[in-house]
């Protein structure tokens, strides 16, 4: 099992999901710079970390959806490599456009920091096959645009080809349709606003991120 976590300016979560990665699978994961243009075939799952990349200018995640290593990501998502965008990596999967709709500021403008209570659809990705959707998963946000928003169309769209990942049980943020995570249409590509890599280690009083990213990492090597 390979991973690697991608770094931009402005990442504060690439230690986090390092830490996490390291302790899930027992190998170091890879860190790449964002001005690197390559990704090795055989890193079998791609981490894109929160934070506030390029300072949220311009807008959240836009800024490094044009970073050099956003063609090797493309690429990669292509081939079938499992590639997760957490809070600030799923703004920049939108970017990108490796994900639909758009991540705005949250509708009570405040930035919102605590625990959410989420629904997994393990039939949205491969990569959610080991969750329970009975089961409310306890995970941290932290973030000020993780307001989801997608069009009618687009929102019709996601519903009938089973593509919404996680729902709100208490909808934090006014995200449409309580949406807190949505897959691509081959399900390689999983976006969501919570932080499950912050919620690995008895020692932070919550382990519930780790069953979602044995998931995450499951589905990698059943690919590999």
């Amino acid at each position: 099992m390979k991973t690697a976590v991608i770094r931009f300016p402005g990442s504060n979560c690439d230690r986090d999901m390092q830490v996490a990665l390291r302790k899930l699978t027992g190998k170091e994961p890879r860190i790449i710079w964002h001005s690197e243009t390559t990704i090795n075939d055989d890193v079998d799952l791609i981490a894109i970390p929160g934070g506030f990349s390029y300072g949220d200018y311009l807008r959240s995640g836009a800024m490094a959806a044009r970073s050099p290593i956003m063609a090797a990501i493309v690429r990669a998502a292509e081939r079938g490599t499992g590639i997760i965008g957490i809070c600030n990596g799923f703004q920049i999967l939108t970017e990108a456009r490796l994900l639909p709709g758009a991540l705005v500021r949250n509708s009570g403008i405040d930035f919102v920091c605590r625990d959410v209570t989420l629904h997994a659809s393990p039939n949205a990705s491969p990569m959610l096959s080991g969750l329970n959707s009975d089961t409310g998963y306890t995970i941290p946000v932290a973030h000020h645009d993780g307001n989801y928003f997608a069009d009618a169309e687009t929102l019709t769209m996601l519903e009938s080809e089973g593509r919404i990942a996680f729902r709100y049980a208490d909808n934090p943020n006014g995200s449409v349709a309580d949406i807190a995570g949505v897959a691509n249409v081959r399900g390689n590509v999983l976006g969501m606003m919570p932080h499950p890599e912050r919620a690995v280690d008895p020692q932070c009083g919550n382990t519930d991120g780790a069953a979602l990213l044995r998931s995450m990492l499951s589905m990698a090597l059943v690919e590999a």
